[in-house]
């Protein structure tokens, strides 16, 4: 009977990929004007783990301004077996829940993603440049046709010394 149970899934190399973003992160960043904020530069501290038996990398990011948090994101990416695509569960501090996850592919050292709403649609490009950076990209379109930034920026491992520098006193604790 015991040869009738099937083997818990292992991940994929296409899970292990998503690897090349765990590790704690530095962001300078540029906001785009919105109905949100008035835009404008910003730095990130990301936090990025692979997690739940390799099958996840969990993000969080704070967004800071002139000394405070302006924004906030947790977000899972994971790779889907069965439709052959990456998906990104995105939360963030505006309270808005996606009604599916965005999905997408790898091109070349490209992982973007796409995720529509009724209030539109939402387009992440992470690209890998080096062991040590990536850069990011979120833009919004109405249509899915014609993209506009919304936020645009350059991620870096720190240096150890300077990390919790910045960073709201709750979140520091936690880290």
């Amino acid at each position: 009977m015991a040869q009738d149970h099937l083997a818990a899934p292992s991940p994929l190399p296409e899970h292990k990929k998503l690897g090349v973003f765990a590790g704690e992160w530095a962001g300078e960043e540029v906001v785009y004007p919105s109905r949100w904020n008035a835009g404008g530069p910003a730095t990130s501290h990301v936090v990025a783990r692979i997690d739940l038996n390799g099958f996840y990398l969990i993000q969080d990011t704070r967004q800071t301004r002139d000394g405070l948090e302006i924004f906030a994101t947790h977000a899972l990416f994971t790779y889907d077996r069965d439709d052959r695509l990456y998906k990104l569960f995105w939360h963030d501090s505006l309270g808005y829940y996606p009604p599916s996850p965005a999905s997408g592919s790898w091109v070349g050292k490209t992982l973007t993603l796409v995720r529509g709403s009724l209030r539109g649609n939402a387009r992440h490009l992470y690209e890998v440049v080096d062991d040590n950076s990536y850069t990011m990209k979120i833009q919004f379109s109405p249509d899915a046709e014609g993209w506009a930034d919304v936020l645009t920026g350059v991620s870096t491992k720190p240096d150890p010394a300077q990390t919790k520098l910045n960073l709201s006193p709750a979140f520091r604790e936690s880290i």
